[in-house]
């Protein structure tokens, strides 16, 4: 029986030559760095920012209530009067009369008693917290939209490589199954089955090439800096673990910490001390005034022919009490209790949502990292099965589909593989932005497992062989699938010996009646 014949290595040149390629580092940049960039360019990051400002301005506002207004006034008046004399002498006669008038004072008023503009004071420190609340939401939806896109990049590079890859073993499962079938130890079907699936990867690497461009679009305009090359992560991959293990924890820390949260604890307060403004319309208020004023009449007066100036030096208090304002105070109460009553609701749905939240992410953390075990685990056990199949292809146990389908789960395998280690990465970022304690001191975190060098490996070209993964000095995750060829034993199997024939029976001749 003649033996199959072996697989043949690729070229030892092309292997070489791919090796090299790999090993000419790109330089990259960190999660850190695309942050930094990011924080200057995105336009949704710095119109929070300029709403951030305007909101504390808005709040310095309100101190404005309980300080001393003072103004300085000044005029000059000139008056034509004509003066008619109705009786005694001279009645009948007009006496023209012209004069100028010229004033300057400076006033000040200093509210003594005002509830209403107490209580607006209190509401505007309250709203600069506020903003500082909002302006954490977004820096927080910044570092998980960098880290989304960061990791796209990578995942993306990382599925064309994969494609790459296997469209090299695929090809060279295909030249095996022509070269049998001309042999004639294998029929057209393993040549038709290879071409196939030959085929089908190339489909994939055009797929993957066009999702990798569109990824690296969308970081561009998200960092503001085009061609911008991410660093993968270093080698062995250490993920980081999500302490303390206790969602309760998270959940209580949540409750205390987040920025939402204390958006709608601030939100009560401020609805509470609108309560009291509107109660402050029943209230007196009272006000204190000094002034100091000049009026000359250099020409004199309607009275006097005579120049004067009055020197008038003033210090008063103001007292209003409202006794009646058309039952508007009332129902402005009835308002502001109904809205301080929404802004406890709202405060309670908040806290659920926060908490739901919270949960959510943290499970879908810890499933995750137990993804990624499983995955590592059927890495190498479809890595074995691969082996398997092909020897056994070799010594014709197996057909070639079997090959191909063991190939592709191998690097399906992988990608998923890869897929799940950036979702542990970023679902780190993402309970931390649940439970809303998420900080740039966790992203530097993530940041440490990303390779140090901070160079990045070229992707393998569409005709690079695989094999030359082995040479790579740096290696990105995840790793291209090593597929050494299979030592074969050469098959000399001995001559089969036939078997005897049975003794034929003896057949009794039946009894003759």
């Amino acid at each position: 029986m003649p033996s199959r014949p072996r697989l043949s290595p690729l070229s030892a040149a092309l292997a070489s030559t791919f090796a090299a390629l790999l090993a000419l580092p790109a330089q990259g940049q960190t999660l850190n760095e695309l942050y930094d960039a990011a924080r200057g360019y995105d336009a949704t990051y710095q119109g929070a920012r300029a709403q951030y400002d305007a909101n504390v301005a808005r709040a310095a506002q309100a101190k404005a209530g309980i300080l001393p207004a003072v103004g300085l006034t000044a005029g000059v008046t000139r008056s034509d009067i004509e003066i008619d004399t109705l009786t005694g002498a001279g009645r009948g006669t007009s006496t023209p009369r012209d004069f100028n008038t010229q004033n300057v004072g400076i006033n000040a008023t200093q509210p003594l008693y005002r509830p209403a503009n107490w209580a607006t004071y209190e509401q505007g420190k309250r709203q600069a917290d506020i903003a500082q609340a909002v302006f954490t939401i977004a820096e927080q939806d910044l570092i998980v939209r960098v880290s989304q896109a960061y990791f796209d990049v990578l995942a993306s590079q990382d599925n064309l490589a994969l494609v790459r890859a296997q469209k090299v073993a695929v090809a060279e499962q295909l030249a095996s199954a022509k070269r049998n079938f001309e042999v004639g130890t294998s029929t057209i079907t393993d040549s038709r089955e290879a071409q196939a699936r030959y085929d089908l990867v190339i489909a994939q690497e055009i797929s993957a090439e066009n999702d990798l461009q569109v990824k690296k679009v969308v970081l561009d305009q998200l960092v503001g800096r085009p061609g911008s090359v991410p660093v993968p992560l270093a080698v062995p991959v250490v993920l980081p673990t999500a302490m303390p293990a206790d969602i309760n924890a998270w959940v209580s820390q949540a409750d205390e910490v987040h920025p939402a949260i204390k958006q709608a604890r601030l939100g009560v307060d401020v609805a509470g001390l609108e309560v009291e403004k509107a109660k402050a319309g029943h209230k007196p208020t009272l006000d204190a005034n000094l002034g100091y004023n000049v009026t000359r009449n250099p020409t004199g007066t309607t009275t006097s022919t005579v120049g004067t100036r009055a020197n008038a030096a003033t210090v008063g208090v103001t007292f209003n009490l409202p006794l009646f304002a058309g039952f508007a105070t009332e129902n402005r109460i009835k308002e502001t209790l109904a809205l301080e009553d929404q802004s406890r609701s709202v405060l309670e749905g908040t806290r659920r949502n926060v908490a739901q939240a919270t949960r959510a992410a943290y499970l879908g953390l810890v499933s995750g990292a137990g993804q990624v075990k499983a995955l590592e685990a059927a890495e190498s056990s479809s890595q074995s099965a691969l082996d398997a199949n092909r020897l056994g292809y070799q010594v014709g146990v197996r057909i070639n589909i079997d090959v191909l389908n063991s190939q592709s789960q191998l690097f399906q395998t992988k990608r998923d593989l890869a897929q799940a280690r950036y979702n542990v990465l970023l679902g780190n970022l993402k309970l931390r932005q649940a439970n809303g304690t998420l900080t740039t001191d966790d992203m530097n975190a993530i940041n440490a497992t990303l390779a140090s060098n901070g160079s990045v490996p070229a992707v393998p070209s569409a005709t690079a062989p695989d094999r030359a993964q082995q040479q790579q000095p740096v290696v990105a995750p995840p790793s291209i699938p090593v597929i050494p060829p299979v030592p074969v034993q050469p098959f000399n199997p001995p001559a089969p010996t036939m078997p005897t024939p049975p003794v034929p029976p003896v057949i009794l001749n039946p009894p003759v009646r």
